[in-house]
This record gives structure tokens, sequence and C-alpha cells, in this order.
């Protein structure tokens, strides 16, 4: 591996990257134009949910692989810089349809067959959390691999561990070109793959804008931590260990600022109106950012084509706090001579 590494951007992967490289014994610097976790990666929600069991692709199993490693890696994260990322694996539920019983059981089948033993799908008529997603047959489905994270704390807890092993951090060095030596690994959200693809002469994907907002309910903070994420309509409802409940995302194309608006009104009445627990919840903060979405719905990872010593580290979008560990060792694998990154997720 290159004695000096300078990594482009101070997002999730980017400090990924980071922090895996320095782990390894790299010397690392990591340049942020603006400052830590202030772009995409400084949302609220922090839902790690796997895809769905059924039709297996490696797309899956790369994020099963992220997820299963999830727990270990953060607490080395944590302990290494004595800042608390806010993560657990709570479980998911989500409201099931009897009259879709066939699809769920096959469902919670394939969940057994290509998750690790020990994480399962099971269905129940009896859900004990603080926040029970309404269902009118009665019946949930829940999971005990999903997990949450609180995204700013980990940004946080992420430059604090790398900064402690000997790691680099410069923040608010505007959009030049940085200096460098050695490889270059650019983490740059949206931005980066409009480069990206500029430089390709195609598109290579895009900035979505999302909407999400943290709520303080009424129910028991205590409780809350503990309790599992809810999936409905399309809305993430987690709770993280402050007492807080995040809401999220609106999905918004084409569209380029970063104010909330009406949208995120009608997110948070929907997100009450599966969970009547949250009726009355104070909104304490409202986040809008634009995340970067490859084409191909993957993340992109490795070589940036035509740039000899340059990498590319994008395109996580809903998944990127998910993939991050595995995203980082993918890329520190590369640069010690191991390639390990699937066809799908190369910049190529």
């Amino acid at each position: 591996m290159a004695s000096r590494i300078t990594v482009i951007g101070a997002g999730i992967f980017g400090l990924s990257c980071a922090w895996e490289l320095t782990r390894r014994g790299a010397s690392v610097r990591v340049i942020e134009a603006a400052r830590i976790g202030g772009g995409s990666s400084g949302g609220t929600v922090g839902a790690l949910a796997p895809h769905a069991p059924e039709n297996w692709n490696p797309k899956k199993q790369m994020q099963l692989d992220a997820l299963v490693a999830a727990e270990d890696w953060w607490d080395e994260i944590a302990r290494a810089g004595g800042v608390d990322p806010g993560y657990a694996r709570t479980g998911r539920i989500q409201p099931a349809d009897p009259g879709d019983r066939g699809r769920i059981e096959a469902r919670i089948v394939a969940a057994a067959g290509n998750w690790p033993t020990g994480f399962d799908m099971r269905l129940t008529s009896a859900p004990e959390a603080a926040l029970v997603p309404d269902s009118p047959g009665g019946l949930w489905l829940v999971d005990n691999l999903t997990a949450r994270l609180a995204p700013r704390r980990a940004c946080a807890a992420l430059a604090a561990a790398v900064r402690a092993a000997g790691g680099e951090i410069v923040e608010e060095a505007g959009p030049q070109h940085p200096d460098r030596t050695g490889p270059a690994i650019w983490a740059t959200g949206a931005p980066g793959l409009a480069a990206l693809g500029a430089d390709l002469g195609r598109p290579v994907g895009g900035g979505v804008k999302g909407q999400s907002a943290l709520l303080r309910p009424h129910a028991d903070p205590e409780a809350l931590a503990q309790a599992p994420q809810v999936f409905a309509e399309g809305v993430h409802i987690v709770p993280h260990a402050d007492g807080t409940v995040a809401v999220g995302s609106t999905s918004e194309r084409y569209v380029a600022d970063t104010t909330t608006d009406a949208q995120l009104d009608a997110l948070i009445a929907r997100a009450q109106a599966i969970c009547p627990a949250l009726a009355g919840a104070e909104v304490v903060y409202r986040w809008a950012g634009i995340r970067p979405r490859a084409l191909s719905r993957a993340p992109l990872i490795g070589p940036w084509p035509g740039r000899p010593g340059h990498l590319v580290a994008n395109g996580g979008f809903k998944i990127g706090l998910a993939m991050a560990p595995v995203a980082a060792a993918l890329l520190a694998d590369l640069l010690e001579g191991r390639d390990r990154i699937p066809d799908g997720f190369r910049p190529d």
C-alpha cells in the first residue's frame, strides 16, 4: 500500500475509507470542502436495513456482508475515538397484509436461505414495541438484522477515530483541487458523480434531494431507544438512542435546493398516521440534502477510468451508511493489491 493516501470528502464513504486505511497502517489525509458530515451524510434517518432477501444478487450480498460486519466495526470506531456513533441492532417491524401471505412467507424462506444463522424474519400477531405501525390485517413482519445509526454522530465518531489513529482531517478547504501525494480517493457525493460523468463523456448518476425530520414523541425515551424501527408505505421511522425518532425521506429528482418545504410536512403527517404514538410529537429538526445516486443503483467503487492513482467511492444514495464498511474494505484491499470489487460496482 502507498505510504500516503489522500481522501477527498468527509462524508460517510470518505471517512470510512480513511478509517479503514488508517487502521491498516497507512498515512491518511482527508480534505473536506466544507465540514465533516455536512453533505448528504449529515441526515437524520440512519436506517441500516437489508434488501428484500428474494432474487439474490451481488449487490444484496455486499450489503448483507456490511450489515453483519457493522456491529463490530462501529464498536471498534467508538472505542478508538471515544465518540458513540449511535449504532444499535434493534430490528424492524412492518405491517403485513394477510392477503399477501404467500409472498411474505416466501420472503421469510428466502431470508432463512440467504441470511447467516441467527438472523431471520417472522410473522407475529402480537408485536411488543414502543412504536407499532397500524396493520389492518393484524399481522406484522419483523426481522432482527436491521440496525440503526445516528448519521451525524457516525461521521463525528469516524473523524475522531481517524484522528486518534494519526490521520489528518482538513475542513473548510474549499472546492479547489487539493494538493496531494500518493493515491487519491474521491468521495465527493453528487458533485463527484457529475465530475466523473463529464470525464467519461456519459452520465453515471446524479443528485436526488431528500428531506427528513427528527421528532420527539411523548413516549418513554428509554423504551424508544431500544425499539425496532418501522417501515411502512415507503416511510422509514427510526427511533434513536436520545429518545428522538427520525422519519424520512422524500426522493426528489432534478431538484437542487436544500430547503425543507411542504413535502416534509406531508411526510411527517404520513408517519404520524402510520404510527399513532407519534401524534403530537415535537419536530425538533428538519433536514434536506442532495444524495448521490448512481444510474446502476449500486455504489461506484474502484479506479477512476483514465486517471491513474485516482479512485472513486460514491453513489451510496439511500444505502451509503449501510454499505460503508464493505466499500471501505474493498478500496483498502485494492490499494494493497487485492481486487475484490464486483463488476457491477466499478466506475468503468
